[in-house]
């Protein structure tokens, strides 16, 4: 990546990213990260959290709920065969008409919990043996916000707008509180490991960006985020010892190299990679030629 940046007005970037939000990237939700601005939000990222006008709404003592919420949620829209979450949810159970019941008698208290909200609107829509979250009805969930941030956020990349690209990852990452909490099938495990490595990648690149742009300890704090998810990432470990040389922090640039190699060793079993040692062995020997 060349060293020099465009450069575009803070009103053009603006004014752009708007542009993004009502192009509805995804056909099926906006693009707006502020959970109040939703009559219903649901929260999936770090730990499950139901909102209503901002306002959450406690589902507790009944896991089952926010099980089949978060399940439907993580779909955004996409159906759930009716089957799939009796066996979900009561696998052990023979009964599947007393099973149907207590499904349907979820749905039916979600309703009634945010009815004020949503009026005479359904958030939880069967249909054919189905199903789904009811996404057209003004029910925002964060996995999906912050999937198509990141989408549009590439997209700004590919067309080298970099400026209008940091804004929509900056949203992004708002909204990544943590891990996908979510665990209760095999598509929920997949989806937890394909969103963490985006927030991994988004965390690499704004790193690399503010680095590029000379803003040395902004790109160290993207790396320490970084490396507070995947210490064993010795690109992130190496990108530190570049931040801490520039911030003219010598020593502390060869004490993150020794903490790497306590990293590596107790979480992997390995030594740093060649170019991780050289990088060493060019602050300890010569700093300047950095």
């Amino acid at each position: 990546m060349p060293r020099d940046l465009p450069v575009t007005s803070q009103s053009d970037i603006e004014r752009h990213v708007v542009q993004l939000v009502q192009s509805d990237l995804r056909g099926r939700f906006s693009l707006n990260s502020d959970e109040t601005a939703w009559p219903v939000f649901i929260s999936l990222l770090g730990s499950f959290r139901l909102l209503q006008a901002g306002q959450p709404v406690s589902i507790r003592g009944n896991s089952k709920a926010s099980m089949l919420l978060g399940a439907l949620a993580l779909r955004n829209g996409r159906p759930i065969a009716r089957e799939a979450l009796l066996n979900l949810f009561w696998p052990d159970t023979e009964d599947t008409d007393l099973a149907g019941q207590a499904l349907h008698s979820l749905v039916r208290d979600l309703h009634k919990r945010l009815r004020a909200n949503l009026g005479s609107v359904r958030l939880v829509v069967p249909a054919d043996g189905h199903y789904r979250l009811n996404s057209e009805a003004g029910v925002g969930v964060d996995v999906a916000i912050f999937d198509a941030l990141v989408t549009a956020g590439e997209q700004q990349v590919r067309a080298h707008n970099l400026a209008a690209a940091v804004t929509l990852y900056k949203q992004a990452l708002t909204l990544y509180r943590g891990d996908l909490c979510v665990d209760t099938d095999v598509y929920a495990c997949i989806q937890k490991e394909y969103l963490r490595g985006r927030y991994l990648t988004l965390l690499a690149w704004m790193a690399d960006y503010h680095y590029r742009l000379g803003d040395y300890a902004e790109s160290l704090a993207f790396v320490r985020r970084l490396l507070a998810s995947d210490p064993c990432r010795e690109d992130a470990h190496r990108l530190a010892m570049h931040c801490y040389m520039r911030l003219g922090e010598r020593t502390q640039a060869l004490r993150h190299y020794h903490l790497c190699v306590t990293v590596l060793q107790a979480d992997l079993m390995v030594y740093p990679e060649s170019e991780t040692v050289a990088l060493f062995e060019q602050i300890r020997r010569d700093p300047r030629s950095i």
